[in-house]
């Protein structure tokens, strides 16, 4: 039971990793929830977690009630409302969802039935990342026992409420990711952005109403009803609610996920889980929440990981998966590596991220192949003024531009140095930046 208590995403996780079924689910606890929130009023649902701060856990963090709060309700808003679940987990670094979706996918499941059920929407889609093919087949086989079971489907558990859910595979790009470009591949059009207002909450699938939640948010959704908003605030270190899942990969010695309290602080998660570093390596500096966020250095690694905390030390949780980086690694070089994935992932719909992404990119591979020139650090620099959120369609660009923000403030002299000596350093060790 403490397990549960304080860890409820992962407490239901068996020995050995396999999934557990709806019988042993059941066992364990699952699907109370659910009984629960039916007894309930949507609006009282949607004010318990409102009171227990959940914030969004895909990176944006914004507060999951209020999302929920901004569909339309009364007599004249539309009937048809779709609930979708962001599982596209394309962020480099990134795989706590991962985890959720092939270790625990009744838990998925109920879920997205309370949520649904929060908002009155009557379908709701479940979108995966392409790649996930295991989770895709375990939610599918979930969600037919849940059937099976009374809980999903007409008249769930006598409680007039219908719900129909579709597992979803992605299209493959990570574009798909951002909301609305998740949207629109849904409706089987190239997975663009879509231009705010109006929000997706308003205006969304086939322009109905519809709420976009991420995969680690929702599940934390039948233990705050199931144990109450208080117990939910309980578990973290920081003023929001609830566990966090943590992930660190990179040259330490044991690299993976765990569930911690939110607001657990970087240094705890790098030296106590994750071990500390591999002998003969230092952690010169972190991405904290996958690769779409600012360094942070190591005189900062006291800092809490929680969404208030890390904005004072110029970064932000993201997805809490975390990248280290060693004192044996060319920044430049990792640079590059990040800013080729995210020019190739571009979905060409806007100018800046179009044409900026690929000049970024092209300018790092020369600097890093020696061929770097004097006013390369101020055109990088430009970009990284330009390229923000009210120049571009969504937040891709501008997420990219956030690693080489900060390697330019913190890592300015390497990128000296590279175009000074036509070289790169690291490149004569064995190991280069790799």
């Amino acid at each position: 039971m403490e397990k549960q208590l304080t860890a409820p995403l992962t407490a239901m996780i068996q020995p050995g990793g396999m999934p557990l079924d709806v019988t042993g689910y059941e066992h364990a606890g699952g699907y109370q929830g659910l009984r629960k929130a039916l007894t309930m009023t949507p609006e009282a649902i949607i004010a318990e977690v409102k009171r227990s701060k959940l914030r969004g856990r895909g990176g944006g963090g914004f507060p999951t009630g209020r999302k929920w709060e901004a569909v339309p309700t009364g007599p004249g808003a539309p009937r048809q409302r779709y609930l979708v679940v962001n599982a596209d987990e394309m962020e480099p670094c990134s795989f706590k969802d991962r985890l959720l979706l092939e270790r625990t996918p009744h838990q998925m499941i109920e879920a997205v039935i309370i949520s649904a059920f929060a908002i009155q929407a009557d379908t709701a889609y479940i979108f995966v990342r392409a790649e996930y093919v295991l989770a895709i087949q375990r939610l599918t086989r979930a969600a037919a026992e849940a059937q099976s079971r009374g809980y999903l489907g007409a008249d769930i558990l006598g409680s007039g409420f219908t719900l129909t859910i579709h597992v979803h595979a992605s299209g493959g790009r990570y574009i798909c990711g951002e909301s609305s470009a998740l949207l629109t591949a849904l409706e089987g059009r190239r997975p663009l952005p879509r231009s705010r207002p109006p929000r997706s909450a308003m205006s969304g699938l086939w322009g109905k109403p519809s709420v976009v939640n991420n995969v680690e948010t929702l599940c934390n959704v039948p233990h705050i009803i199931t144990r109450g908003a208080d117990w939910f605030l309980g578990l973290s270190r920081c003023a929001d609610g609830g566990t966090k899942l943590y992930g660190m990969s990179g040259r330490v010695k044991r690299p993976g996920l765990w569930e911690l309290p939110l607001g657990t602080a970087l240094i705890e998660i790098l030296e106590e889980h994750a071990g500390g570093m591999q002998p003969g390596y230092e952690c010169r500096a972190v991405l904290p929440g996958g690769g779409s966020t600012a360094f942070v250095m190591r005189d900062d690694f006291d800092v809490a990981m929680d969404f208030t905390s890390m904005r004072k030390v110029g970064s932000s949780v993201g997805t809490g998966n975390i990248l280290a980086l060693d004192d044996r690694r060319c920044p430049v070089g990792m640079l590059h590596n990040l800013e080729h994935f995210f020019a190739q992932e571009s979905c060409g719909w806007c100018t800046p991220c179009r044409d900026g992404l690929p000049w970024v990119e092209r300018i790092l591979a020369a600097i890093e192949a020696g061929e770097g020139e004097a006013g390369d650090l101020d055109t990088l620099a430009h970009h990284v003024s330009f390229l923000h959120s009210d120049s571009t369609f969504c937040d891709l660009a501008p997420g990219a531009m956030a690693p080489l923000g900060s390697a330019l403030k913190h890592f300015r002299a390497e990128f000296e140095q590279h175009i000074r000596e036509k070289r790169c350093p690291w490149h004569d060790t064995a190991e280069g930046w790799a």
